[in-house]
């Protein structure tokens, strides 16, 4: 057990930085971290929502809105808790529901995710030079990932902001607070249960019988969730489809080492931070300041989070990373403090700008458009050829894949005006847009939904073998395909490497009467 006197310095969230602190004072940083956010995205307030946003997330926080339904019943329900739906109904409430709401809610959000980096940072590097502590935040900023996460309607940024929040509050010995940080961190996301379970096995490795027994409390919570969830829909993880793809797909042997060497990659060699790896390790080799117990309950968090994703989590999104990223930060701002004061200067800018460079830059090798920027030029083609067909295709039914489906379907996703009439095929492969009964459709748009460059690593036959083999990957249908098909193009627009085309059936070909979504 702590002595009383180590509780009551610990006894504020805030109380390691004070007014008239070498730090700033959170208050003051939250209102500027605010107001440079709100800047920085300024353009893209009014962006349509992308990918999960409108094919989850958002109907799902519409349901709660206008019906309270807590289960989703304008998309296929799963397992994610509510959380980030309540949180965005709040703001619903209060301003209306509009693009620019959700967009700022969820900046907002960011901005804690932002503060709380830096209070963690004071906490777990409180003697040393103040730039340790501002440094993770100015490193979250130039991350591609966050800059795109920071606006989207999805679980992962909140999931950030509470997991550093809880881990701030166990650190500073707060452990009722921590506990019910993390009660909504589970109900936020599922795998957040990784960092209770942390609590949970330090403090009875402490024999803090109490203290520990605060951290049953999200897993109860959790639980709670998914008897609701199973009463509702008859599934434990709201329908077996999301059930195989993210859990019995996930655990084949070598789709699971391959998330795991992935989510190593990212976090220490992707995107210039293997930098960072390498003054990390020098550093290592020069303090012993990361074996206390602070940091490895820190470490301890973040460890166990990689291991999750890893193991659960069949698209392996690098957004379920986002949690580790403040706390790889840090350690490496700490780090930085123990090279020579040019080179660190220098190193640091380094690393600065080749993050910065990433929002626009798109490696050789698939990846989430949702990384970078490349999630903007996405949503901008998918905006372009909604309108084409609001314009053009009013009367036929198109042929897509989801998400794009119900972003023609309902207006409030940003991209129609008015319903157009759709059928939905899983992906764009020839064999799949064959298989359409041709009377139902009488246009079709694909789009490209894995980036996939002519000189890119999937042009390596042993890449394409292993792909097919693992991942059921096939090329996607090609403009000869969908003429042998009696399908024609009438709109093509690419930007940035991707595409999206329009085609649809000769008049004389046209079928009337085709069913629709």
């Amino acid at each position: 057990m702590r002595s009383g006197s180590n509780r009551t310095r610990k006894a504020e969230l805030f109380s390691s930085v004070r007014p008239g602190d070498r730090f700033l004072h959170p208050g003051v940083f939250l209102l500027i971290l605010a107001a440079v956010l709100l800047a920085q995205h300024l353009p893209l307030l009014k962006l349509p929502f992308f990918w999960d946003e409108h094919g989850q997330f958002i109907p799902t926080a519409l349901d709660l809105l206008r019906d309270g339904s807590w289960i989703a019943h304008s998309t296929i329900p799963n397992v994610h808790p509510p959380g980030v739906e309540v949180y965005l109904v709040l703001w619903y409430k209060v301003f209306g529901y509009s693009i620019v709401v959700t967009r700022v809610a969820m900046l907002i959000c960011a901005s804690f995710a932002l503060l709380f980096t830096y209070l963690l940072a004071v906490e777990l590097t409180q003697e040393s030079r103040a730039a340790a502590a501002f440094l993770p935040v100015v490193l979250l900023f130039a991350s591609p990932l966050f800059f795109t996460q920071s606006m989207m309607a999805q679980l992962d940024m909140p999931a950030m902001v509470l997991t550093l929040l809880s881990l701030l509050l166990f650190l500073k010995d707060r452990y009722a607070a921590s506990a019910i940080a993390c009660v909504a961190l589970v109900l936020v996301k599922e795998t957040g249960l990784v960092a209770p379970f942390v609590f949970f096995v330090a403090l009875v490795w402490r024999k803090d019988w109490r203290e520990a027994s605060y951290f049953i409390a999200p897993a109860i919570a959790l639980a709670c969730w998914l008897i609701g969830l199973h009463h509702a829909t008859g599934y434990w993880l709201g329908n077996p489809g999301f059930a195989h793809y993210n859990v019995e797909y996930s655990l084949n042997p070598v789709r699971m080492s391959l998330s795991f060497l992935r989510r190593i990659y990212y976090v220490f060699f992707a995107e210039f931070r293997w930098i960072g790896t390498l003054v990390l390790l020098y550093a290592l080799r020069q303090t012993r300041v990361f074996r206390t117990p602070a940091w490895a309950i820190t470490l301890a968090v973040a460890g166990g989070t990689v291991v999750l994703v890893s193991v659960l989590g069949g698209a392996e999104l690098e957004r379920y990373l986002l949690p580790v990223l403040p706390i790889f930060y840090i350690a490496v701002s700490f780090a930085f403090i123990h090279l020579p004061r040019r080179i660190s200067v220098a190193t640091a800018s380094v690393l600065v700008v080749g993050l910065f460079a990433n929002l626009f830059w798109n490696p050789p090798y698939p990846f989430p458009y949702e990384n970078n920027y490349a999630m903007v030029d996405f949503v901008r083609l998918e905006q372009a050829a909604a309108g084409y067909a609001e314009t053009n295709l009013g009367t036929r039914t198109i042929a897509t894949a989801w998400p794009f489906t119900p972003g023609l379907n309902r207006p409030d996703y940003g991209y129609v005006r008015h319903k157009l009439r759709t059928i939905e095929t899983n992906d764009f492969h020839f064999s799949s847009i064959k298989a359409l009964p041709p009377a139902d459709f009488d246009a079709l748009i694909t789009y490209t939904r894995t980036w996939t460059p002519e000189s890119g690593f999937i042009s390596w036959p042993l890449v394409r073998r292993f792909l097919t083999r693992f991942y059921e990957w096939e090329l996607p249908i090609t403009t000869a395909e969908c003429e042998r098909l009696g399908l024609w193009p009438v709109f093509s627009l690419q930007m940035r490497g991707q595409e999206i085309c329009i085609y649809v059936r000769r008049p004389a070909a046209a079928h009337t009467g085709a069913r629709a979504t």
